[in-house]
């Protein structure tokens, strides 16, 4: 099917929403009382998470138009055509196949619709391939059996990366942290600022640090920046003559060629395919830290609940499907009600990267403003993401998700049974939540001379329980998510798995960094801003 020329406004649906959000706002609490399945109707469960989406300005009417929306786009055939492998990356002629890095197994039904047989056994040889050599690697660490060039156990694993080989790992490795090893210590290197390396180096054991190099081609400037640092480092302290080529370092990566170049040893180089997206990675190799923290058996576990919210979403109706569930919900604040901003409220504090990652999950995905036909959009297409954990946040912002200006459909994200907690902690922390959403909604009146008190209320939220935060449920949330903004770059009609916005700034950078910067061409401001950084630190 071509559906690089579909556009959403021409639908029926498309439409018909745009009629529904000229009427008076929807009342939710009136929804509550006109409809007694409200609940059960607007909640989807999907293994041990479960979704309630019934505090949100919508009605039977306009949830029903939301997917007749999916139903009239080509989400089923570009959904499809993503799982099957086809280059859905127009831009760059790639296949999208984070999916086949969890769905190996024979068994797996979601295999069923990964490409023909041919291709199918090829990647399942080589993601089996790759996750024996990263389970290798990660149970000899974790035993004690990778020692360093004096012969002693590491301790300490140094991961370098940037972007998706930074971000899904370091949030993986907080998340998970009841099943860290106890007597390793993670670090995550991602920025140029080298007050984060040289601070962080500074306070190890040359002698027990492992650094990992995670790039996908192994040119990535800023990785490669901290990792020549780490090498002078090691040179210095234990006085290793090329210390990239020692035990100390491992490289993970898509390019052998570039990181056996940069003078890896070739037995310390994990692979992973040219296919897998940054900011989809972290069920590869870049996953290794997260091996080396929680062990292989929970990384496998990890997987294993993103392949159970895979089939989930490949084979549960568009109205019980969570991933698209919140992708509509999105779309009808973000391109009907006009709301600019979404969200994500984590009442976990292991959870408290997960907005991090999602801004680049969603804002790197979504943030582009050309159809796949090249022409551009007429609409609003990803939402500016943001979020902290609760109930920090309450003390921080949202003064102004309460009585601000602004609409902010918020998403709430909790565990039931938090096994790091205590019940008094735990019972406080979730109640906290579930106050906030309701509040949220029902407002609260004031007495007319005291207009500061007046809460609207009337305010949306979904809310997502996990039962715990185990390995498998953290990887269907972070598969849920993923769901979620490709179902809306779908319905958007863009691509959401390129990311040449990023291109320009890097250019750029190398022309100011360059050998004869007063070639390069700036504008008058920079140009003055450059000088007196020029004064400042000659």
């Amino acid at each position: 099917m071509d559906y690089t020329h579909f556009c959403p406004t021409k639908t029926a649906a498309w439409q018909h929403l745009k009629e529904f959000a000229k009427r008076d706002p929807i009342n939710i609490q009136r929804q509550f009382k006109t409809d007694p399945g409200r609940v059960a109707d607007l909640s989807i469960t999907c293994d041990e998470l479960l979704l309630d989406f019934s505090k949100n300005l919508i009605d039977r009417d306009i949830w029903q138009q939301l997917i007749a929306l999916a139903e009239q786009s080509p989400l089923a055939a570009h959904r499809s055509a993503m799982f099957s492998g086809e280059s859905i990356n127009t831009s760059e002629d790639r296949a999208v196949l984070h999916t086949a890095l969890r769905s190996v197994a024979e068994n797996n039904p979601t295999n069923e619709h990964l490409g023909n047989a041919l291709e199918r056994a090829q990647r399942a040889t080589d993601v089996h391939r790759q996750r024996q050599q990263l389970a290798r690697i990660s149970d000899k660490i974790r035993a004690g059996e990778w020692l360093g060039s004096t012969g002693k156990t590491v301790t300490d694993v140094v991961n370098i990366g940037i972007g998706g080989s930074d971000l899904g790992p370091k949030l993986a490795c907080q998340a998970l942290a009841e099943y860290a090893q106890p007597n390793l210590n993670m670090h995550f290197i991602a920025n140029v600022d080298g007050a984060e390396i040289l601070t962080t180096l500074g306070q190890l054991n040359a002698e027990t640090t492992l650094i990992t190099v995670a790039s996908k081609t192994f040119t990535t400037q800023e990785t490669l920046l901290n990792a020549n640092t780490a090498i002078d480092w090691f040179e210095n302290r234990l006085g290793l003559a090329n210390a990239q080529t020692s035990s100390h370092f491992i490289a993970i990566t898509a390019s052998r060629h570039n990181a056996r170049a940069f003078g890896i040893d070739d037995q310390h180089i994990l692979e992973f395919s040219d296919w897998v997206g940054g900011r989809y990675s972290l069920w590869s190799s870049i996953g290794l830290s997260i091996a080396i923290s929680i062990g292989s058996h929970n990384f496998d576990q990890m997987l294993a609940g993103a392949a159970a919210m895979d089939d989930h979403f490949l084979t549960a109706p568009l109205n019980a499907n969570m991933p698209v569930a919140l992708a509509l919900l999105g779309i009808w604040y973000s391109n009907f009600l006009h709301a600019q901003s979404h969200a994500v409220i984590p009442y976990c504090e292991r959870l408290n990267l997960l907005p991090t990652y999602l801004q680049q999950l969603d804002m790197e995905s979504n943030g582009k403003s050309t159809r796949l036909n090249g022409q551009p959009v007429d609409y609003s297409t990803g939402p500016i993401l943001w979020g902290q954990t609760g109930t920090n946040g309450q003390h921080a912002f949202f003064q102004l998700l309460h009585q601000g200006t602004h609409c902010i459909p918020v998403d709430f994200i909790a565990v039931a049974d938090d096994a790091l907690s205590n019940p008094t902690h735990h019972r406080v922390l979730l109640g906290n939540m579930l106050a906030q959403g309701s509040a949220l909604m029902t407002g609260q009146s004031a007495a007319a001379d005291q207009p500061h008190r007046h809460y609207p209320g009337n305010k949306p939220s979904n809310t997502l329980l996990m039962d715990r935060l185990t390995a498998k449920n953290f990887g269907a949330l972070i598969a849920l998510y993923e769901h979620k903004v490709f179902v809306q770059g779908s319905l958007w009609n863009i691509n959401s798995f390129d990311q040449w916005g990023v291109e320009l700034g890097k250019k750029m950078a190398a022309e100011i960094l360059g050998d004869d910067a007063s070639k390069a061409p700036m504008d008058a401001s920079t140009a003055a801003l450059y000088a007196h950084l020029q004064k400042i630190t000659i």
